[in-house]
C-alpha cells in the first residue's frame, strides 16, 4: 500500500514539473501602505499573474474599501467585459477612475481629491477564469494634511537633479560651442598664413619712392633801377650746369 502511494505521489510530481498537470490559481500584487495629501489624487496599484492566458472579454476586477473604524464594506470600483462601473453612489461616487491595463496584468485605479474619510483599506480582487480563486491584493492608505519629511526630501530631490542636468547639458552646449569656434578660427587662420608675404621692413617699394630735389632759389638785382627782379628758381641740376661753364670761362680769360 505504502508502495503504491509512493508511486503515485512520484507520478504526480512528474507530471506537475512536465506541465501536463496544472495548478490553477490567481496571484495579486499591491503597494502596501500609501501615503497621500489632503486633496490631491492617488494611485492604488494592483497587478496580477495568472495560470491561464489572459481572456480580457472574461475578466473581472472588484475594488473594496474597509474603514478604519468598525463598518461594512463599501464597494468602490467593479469592471467586467472591458468595461469600468464606477461606483454611482456613497463616498467615491465621481471620485474613482480606472488606471490599469488589462492585457498588461494591471488593474490599478486612481482616487481623486483624497479625504480623511478616505483612510483604511483598500482591497483589489481579480477573477480571470477558470482562475477564480487565488489571494486578494490589500492596500492601506493613510490621508495626512501635508507630505512628509521623506517625500519633501525625494521632491526636492528629484527637482534639484532635474535642475543640476539642464544646467550640466547647457554648459555641455556651450563649451562644445566654444571648442568649435575656437577650431574654426585656427582652421582660417591657417589657411590665410600661407597667403601673406614676408617683407623687410626696411625696404621700399619703388612705386612709393618719394624723390627729393633741392632747389636754389636766386634773387636778381637790377643796378639800373635798382628794383629786384622776380626770384627765380633752379635745380641742383642747372646749377651745377651754370657753375662749370662759369670755371670753363675763368680758365679761357686766364
Amino acid at each position: 500500500m505504502c508502495v503504491k502511494g509512493l508511486f503515485f505521489l512520484t507520478v504526480l510530481s512528474e507530471l506537475a514539473a512536465s506541465g501536463v498537470l496544472r495548478v490553477s490559481g490567481m496571484h495579486i500584487y499591491t503597494s502596501g501602505d500609501v501615503e497621500a495629501v489632503n486633496g490631491t489624487d492617488v494611485r492604488l496599484k494592483c497587478t496580477f499573474q495568472s495560470s491561464s492566458s489572459i481572456n480580457a472579454d472574461a475578466v473581472i476586477i472588484s475594488w473594496s474599501f474597509r474603514p478604519l473604524k468598525p463598518g461594512r464594506e463599501e464597494s468602490v470600483f467593479h469592471y467586467q467585459r472591458l468595461r469600468p462601473y464606477p461606483p454611482l453612489e456613497g463616498i467615491f461616487r465621481k471620485r474613482v477612475s480606472w488606471a490599469g491595463d488589462v492585457l498588461g496584468r494591471d488593474a490599478s485605479i486612481v482616487i481623486q481629491q483624497v479625504k480623511f474619510i478616505y483612510n483604511g483599506t483598500y482591497i483589489c480582487q481579480v477573477k480571470n477564469p477558470p482562475d477564480v480563486h487565488g489571494s486578494v491584493g490589500e492596500i492601506r492608505l493613510r490621508v495626512v494634511t501635508t507630505a512628509s519629511f521623506s517625500d519633501l526630501l525625494l521632491l526636492a530631490l528629484a527637482v534639484g537633479g532635474g535642475i543640476a542636468a539642464v544646467v550640466l547639458l547647457l554648459l555641455v552646449i556651450l563649451s562644445c560651442r566654444r571648442c568649435r569656434k575656437r577650431a574654426r578660427e585656427q582652421r582660417e587662420g591657417n589657411e590665410e598664413a600661407p597667403r601673406k608675404e614676408r617683407k623687410d621692413p626696411t625696404a621700399c617699394h619703388p612705386s612709393r619712392a618719394v624723390h627729393l630735389y633741392l632747389s636754389e632759389t636766386s634773387v636778381e638785382i637790377d643796378s639800373s633801377d635798382g628794383m629786384i627782379s622776380d626770384a627765380s628758381t633752379k635745380s641742383a641740376s642747372s646749377s651745377e650746369d651754370e657753375g662749370r661753364s662759369t670755371d670753363e670761362l675763368d680758365d679761357d680769360s686766364d
